[in-house]
């Protein structure tokens, strides 16, 4: 928990100040309002590419490295693979709502498979994927209700019929709860995993004398 405490709490700033950003309507290419961020520079998502080569170097100068870098990176590999085919897969054979949800959770059960190369590090990831997307779901939840206008609560472009029928309740399951829980929990996870494990294989810190 010491590991991730810093890290989660500059990512909840982050999200904090995403939400500001949008919500005083600061320039799109740094706060985008409209569904799923639309690549705006100000954000989360990309925060597993540098933390998880931080986790994955503190631990292995704490003698928590695992026996084969290179396996946990190729690990991380195939399970980012397996999930993008299913996802694609899934996104032509059966489309809708139980597809979708069916791929999210493919994302997050993928996201476990190099856990056994090294899961010193899938813990702490997991640990801070979840400090980091419990809060998002917590926010969606209260901007869905006030209808913020912001990408925490406004519907996909093309909605199905379904989700626009729904309550602020069940489109947040559908919208927040669900994916922030499921397929960011294994982006995570496995983004965090093989950026880490390729420096540690690359660099092979070595242990401290501590």
């Amino acid at each position: 928990m010491s590991l991730i405490l810093w890290p989660a709490l500059i990512t909840l700033a982050i999200t904090l100040l995403r939400l500001m950003g949008e919500l005083q309507k600061w320039p799109t290419v740094l706060f985008n309002p409209a569904a799923g961020g639309a690549g705006a520079l100000v954000g989360i998502s990309w925060l597993p590419f540098v933390l998880g080569p931080y986790f994955a170097w503190t631990l292995a100068k704490s003698g928590k490295g695992p026996k084969s870098a290179w396996q946990a990176a190729g690990l991380g590999l195939l399970g980012f693979a397996v999930a993008v085919g299913f996802f694609a897969g899934i996104s032509r054979l059966w489309p809708g709502a139980r597809g979708f949800l069916l791929s999210f959770l493919v994302w997050l059960g993928a996201g476990f498979i190099p856990w056994r190369a090294w899961p010193e590090l899938g813990r702490v990831l997991l640990a801070y994927a979840l400090a980091a997307r419990v809060p998002v779901a917590l926010l969606m939840l209260v901007a869905i209700y006030g209808n913020w206008g912001t990408h925490y609560d406004v519907l996909p472009t093309n909605p199905p019929p379904a989700l626009v029928a729904m309550g602020p309740l069940g489109r947040w399951v559908f919208i927040g709860l669900v994916p922030q829980l499921t397929i960011w929990i294994g982006i995570t996870l496995l983004i965090g995993t093989i950026f880490g494990a390729l420096l540690v294989a690359l660099a092979k810190p070595k242990p401290s004398a501590a």
